[in-house]
Parts: C-alpha cells; structure tokens; sequence
C-alpha cells in the first residue's frame, strides 16, 4: 500500500468532487427542456416533475452519504472512489438516452448514490495528510466543490444550445476518462489492520441529528437554519423554470445567471464573512445575510426583465453571510470534542431541508402555472419564499434572546 499517494492520486479526488457538483449544476439550465421534451408537459408540470427528481437524488445522497463512508471505514477508500465515478458516467449516459421520465429518475437516483462520494474523498484526503496540513486540504476540497456550482450550470447553459442532450453526453465522457485515469494513478490509502467491520448504526442519516438532543443551546438556531434553507430551496429547483416562462430565457442565458450567482456568493462567503464578523459580530452578520434574502426573494418576483435579475443577483450576495455566522455561533454551544459531531448534525439538517423546500416550491409553481387557477403567475414561488424568510428573520430575533436570557440567568 502506498501511504502517500503522489500527486495524481490527489488530483484525481479533487477532479471526483469537481465533477460531482458539475453534475449537479450540469442539469439545471437544460431541465425545463429535458422534462418538456421527455414527458411532454408544460413548463408547469415539468417543474413538479423536477422537484421529484430533485427529492430523487438529494434523498439517495442523505440516505447513502452514511454508508458510503462506513464502507469505505470497511473495504477502502479506493474501490468505492471508482465505483462512484463509473455511476456517474452511467448516470449521464442515462439521462443523455432517456427515452421518457422513468430513466431520467433512474439516472438521478444513480447520481445521488454516487454523490456521496463527497464523503469518501474527505476520508482520503484524512488519510494522506497530516492533521496540521489538513485543513488546507479539506479547503482544496471546498474549493473543488465551490468550483464546481459554479461552472457546471456555465457548462450545461453553453453545451444545451446544441441541444438538451447533449451536457450529458460530454459529462460522461470526461466521467469515463476520469475513472480510466484514477484506476491508474488512485492507490489504497486505508491499510487492512486499520480497517474495521461495517456496523449499520454507524451508517444511519438520522443518528446525525442526535446531536440536537445532547446540546439544546443549539436547538433554536437549528431551527432558524431549516427554515431558512427551506425557504433558499426555490432557487436551485425552481430557478430556469421561472426563467424560461417569465422572460424566455435560453439554456445559455440560465447558466449565466447562475454562473453570476455562484461566483458573486463565493467572493462574499469567501472573502467577506471574516470582516464583517469582526465589524458587526455573528449575530448582526447573520441578521443582514437574513434580511438581504427576505428583500431579493420579493424583488425577483417583480423583476421586469433580464437586467434588473443581473443587478439583483450582485445585490444578493450578501446572504452568503447568514449561514456561515449561523453556525459559527451554534459552534459556540457544543464543547470542543463535540465540533465535528455538530456539524454532521447540521449537514443532516440543510440536506433534509432543501430535500423538503425543494419538493415544495416545485409544486407551488406548478400550481401556480396551471391555467385553471385564479392567479396564473411564474413569480408566486418567490413571494412564498421571501414570506417564509421573513418568518426566518422574527425567529432568529426570539432565538437570539431566548439564548441571552439563559446566559443572564447563569
């Protein structure tokens, strides 16, 4: 076994991560077409259809996230790696042939297991560093993830000018030469006596949100940030939805907004929440980041064209600072050796809420697009949205003084 892999190895990982949120963002500008074309329905239905397909992968990336990594605690980093880089190009060609909606499931289903694979590369990257260096690793990761939302919709706006299919036809052929390049190059990290038997209460999603439990200084907190991640889901389910029946948009023009999106979130997340933490504080940031989203939800159910979404997007990014002060001050509630456990119980928290939100906001704008309902609108998903975060505002008001009154009281 090699216990240091060379520099290939980790490229290959962090290409994996990579293109696993390409995948992601790879199917948002093409879906409304992809759906309308397969199922042949309206724009209304196809985004009820895509709020399933989105409860599709994300629910198989809860369940299995788990798993994958007590598997990998079993039978080594480097078998399941492959094996989720192999799905992924089957996935793709799934969705490029899908003959109707039954296959486009079934690809998403395949997408979700394999992009748990998240998971397996933090445990590799942990294998091959040492613990001061890695938390320069595990930023290289995010960086790959980050990277990823960003140019996979940019990708899937630009290739589906050619067509709806054609994305998922590339995808799988960088997925294809990615695994044939990592069979090569990917060594075993997890040497056999370090390995240990898989137990399935280890592999349970739900023990994840035991964590509340213990520590009930977060349990309000937690709260605010289901709702608020409830609330963010119109975007990524119902986003190119909205586009192409409000204003027409084209698959090029969706992943530009997006791309927009992504890269103005990252410069705020990234370069932004350490100042403005030091300036107002945690609680003051993250009211901002709530207040932000509950106005741009509004304005863009009344934004009268391509423009005015181009400002309101740069104007947006400073909700990126809600989430990372939300749980920088949950992280103030946990003792130290609790940190990690806190945080598996937020991602459990964020993946459940999207799942839910995601599912929700595509029915509202089904509904909605029906021609038989009173009001027929394309903006009404996000005035439910930015009445939801409103909420989101008043509860991170009552949170916050319900935990300065247990600090008053000793």
């Amino acid at each position: 076994m090699q216990r240091k892999p060379g520099k290939n190895a980790i490229i290959f990982v962090l290409v994996t991560v990579l293109l696993d949120m390409v995948g992601l963002g790879l199917i948002i500008p093409v879906q409304p077409e992809l759906i309308q074309t397969v199922g042949g329905t309206s724009i209304g239905q196809a985004s009820v259809v895509a709020g399933w397909l989105f409860l599709a992968y994300g629910g198989m990336q809860f369940l299995l996230g788990p798993l994958t990594g007590s598997l990998s605690d079993t039978f080594g980093r480097r078998p399941l790696l492959l094996i989720a880089v192999f799905g992924l190009a089957i996935d793709y060609l799934l969705t490029a042939f899908a003959p109707n909606l039954f296959w486009l499931f079934a690809g998403r289903i395949i997408a979700g297991i394999c992009g748990a694979s998240y998971t397996i590369a933090n445990a590799y990257i942990a294998d091959v560093t040492e613990p001061d260096e890695r938390a320069k690793a595990f930023g290289l990761i995010g960086a790959a993830f980050g990277f990823g939302f960003i140019i996979g919709p940019a990708i899937g706006g630009f290739l589906g000018e050619f067509g709806p299919r054609v994305p998922f036809f590339v995808a799988a052929g960088v997925s294809a030469v990615n695994f044939v390049f990592g069979y090569f190059v990917l060594p075993e990290t997890l040497a056999p006596e370090n390995r240990r038997p898989f137990e399935w209460k280890r592999a349970n999603p739900v023990g994840a949100l035991k964590v509340f439990a213990r520590y009930r200084g977060v349990l309000p907190l937690c709260g605010v940030m289901s709702l608020y991640m409830f609330a963010t889901a119109v975007y990524p389910v119902i986003w190119p939805f909205w586009g192409v029946a409000r204003f027409g948009w084209s698959p090029g023009t969706i992943g530009l907004t997006l791309a927009v999106f992504g890269i103005t979130m990252a410069v705020v997340q990234g370069g932004l929440t350490g100042p403005a933490v030091k300036w107002m504080g945690e609680s003051r940031t993250a009211l901002l980041g709530l207040t932000v989203g509950t106005l741009v939800a509004f304005a863009y159910g009344l934004a009268p064209n391509l423009a005015w979404v181009l400002v309101l997007l740069v104007l947006h990014a400073p909700e990126g600072l809600a989430m990372p002060a939300m749980i920088a001050m949950m992280s103030r509630e946990v003792p130290e050796n609790a940190q990690g456990e806190m945080q598996g119980g937020i991602a459990s928290v964020q993946n459940l809420s999207m799942i839910i939100g995601g599912l929700f906001f595509s029915q509202v704008f089904g509904y909605f697009m029906r021609p038989d309902v009173p009001i027929q609108s394309p903006n009404v998903a996000f005035f439910v949205a930015g009445i939801l975060l409103a909420f989101t505002v008043l509860a991170f008001f009552l949170a916050r003084r319900h935990h300065d009154r247990i600090v008053a009281d000793g």
